[in-house]
């Protein structure tokens, strides 16, 4: 059994929740990894990110912090099975993306805050694999990343979703319920 992103979080108080909504693509509607990112958030850009998705990067989380802007795209069809094809799990964009329906159809998990069909530049601006923070969260390179239906949550450092117990998530929801937490 898979513990959902509501689970760890009742199960792992110190599980922290990104508090954005984001909207899923991709056939992977659930995907978790070791998080890398890439903060690309005065010039919106996407050369490192093609860089990056190019290789491989199984068991790995793609977080892009594009500052929230609506202006262009950061991820398509394209990045998407190129992703998918070096074997991450998912990617994260803090930003929109486009091709929609096409990346329903990669075996890859996507999650932004929308779409837009412009896409952003090449000019290869940009850090890469540095802590960045929004949806009151920092996301940390190294640290485990689990997302679902219900968003997106980051582990504490050390802690992967299978050290967590899945009859302790049940508990603590239990134990909620009940008016004991």
């Amino acid at each position: 059994m898979t513990l959902k992103t509501s689970d760890l979080c009742d199960a792992c108080e110190d599980a922290e929740a990104c508090a954005l909504p984001f909207r899923g693509w991709g056939r992977r509607r659930a995907f978790a990894g070791v998080i890398r990112t890439i903060r690309c958030r005065d010039e919106l850009d996407i050369a490192l990110m093609r860089d990056l998705v190019t290789q491989p990067g199984p068991g790995q989380v793609l977080v892009i912090d594009g500052g929230g802007s609506f202006a262009r795209a950061l991820f398509g069809d394209v990045m998407a099975g190129m992703a998918s094809r070096n074997g991450w799990a998912g990617v994260v964009v803090h930003g929109v993306i486009r091709d929609g329906l096409e990346i329903d159809a990669i075996d890859i998990g996507v999650k932004a805050l929308g779409t837009v069909p412009k896409r952003a530049g090449r000019s290869g601006s940009g850090e890469v694999d540095v802590p960045v923070t929004f949806g009151g969260i920092t996301f940390t390179p190294g640290r485990r990343l689990v997302a679902d239906e219900d968003g997106v949550i980051v582990l504490p450092e050390g802690v992967s979703e299978i050290d967590v117990k899945v009859e302790d998530a049940l508990a603590a929801t239990a134990a909620y319920a009940a008016g004991k937490r």
